[in-house]
């Protein structure tokens, strides 16, 4: 049997995950809460349209694809009290409010943590400061993709990325909402029609192609593993994929770890 073996949000685009016992996914197609935070770049604090959707291209501010050393900030994000908190390995880096004086607290100690990092000199471009941090804290909105989506990988998948290369590879690289344990390797690729996951249906859309960021080591922000050329070489993939895209197909509802995951067509 297929089940629901870990949840995530993103409260913030390209920072650490927050573990959760279950996800609310909402009518159209996002998790709540996840990716209603964005530090973007001064130059880049407006969507661009996608074919009449907001979209919010990841190069336009902070995300593991280029600032690796991100990986190394925890987040904790209060919902209720609108509360955002940062630490590097347990330390502190701020703690603040996402009011106007909070932001402007948060945007100074990221900006601060970023410019000690080896990916400092991307701030030295013209358009990149002052950081602004984006998003009303509840708006599920900074997704790669416009149209949202939730995201799911089988642990088995990685499972065998792992066993791949020397350095550490869990499913924290891969960012994604659901992970499901009781699937071979790579058997989400090939699923289609839909898939019920406790009392949710969802549309299968399409699988994952990855970018840089999955090289990033979770806990110290090295890149150790050269995994998009493990997925196309090793894997024999055209394009380096892990994971699937889904949408909702009979509106949202809540899903929680241990779920029964079934494909009901295909």
């Amino acid at each position: 049997m297929i089940t629901v073996s870990a949840l995530y949000r993103h409260p913030v685009k390209g920072f650490t995950p927050e573990r959760r016992d279950h996800l609310i996914v909402q009518d159209d197609g996002r998790i709540r809460g996840d990716r209603v935070l964005a530090f973007r770049f001064a130059d880049a604090v407006e969507p661009v349209d996608d074919d009449g959707l907001d979209a919010w291209p990841k190069s336009g501010g902070l995300a593991l694809m280029d600032f690796p050393s991100l990986a190394r900030v925890s987040t904790t994000y209060d919902t209720e009290t609108e509360r955002l908190i940062l630490r590097v390995e347990g330390r502190l880096l701020v703690d603040a409010g996402i009011d106007a004086a909070g932001r402007a607290e948060l945007e100074d100690a990221v900006t601060d943590y970023v410019a000690k990092t080896p990916e400092a000199k991307a701030l030295d471009r013209d358009g990149a400061l002052p950081l602004h941090l984006i998003g009303d804290g509840r708006t599920s909105r900074f997704q790669d993709r416009a149209r949202g989506f939730v995201s799911l990988h089988g642990a088995a998948s990685v499972g065998v990325v792992d066993d791949a290369v020397s350095a550490p590879v869990d499913d924290r690289r891969f960012r994604s909402n659901i992970v499901v344990a009781g699937a071979a390797p790579w058997a989400e690729l090939d699923w289609r029609g839909r898939v019920r996951i406790g009392d949710v249906v969802f549309d299968v859309q399409r699988p994952i192609g990855r970018c840089a960021a999955i090289m990033a080591n979770p806990d110290t922000g090295e890149r150790d593993a050269r995994l998009l050329g493990v997925l196309t070489r090793r894997f024999g993939q055209d394009e380096a994929t892990l994971g699937i895209l889904l949408l909702p197909a009979e509106g949202g509802g809540v899903i929680r770890e241990g779920d029964e995951v079934r494909v009901e067509s295909e």
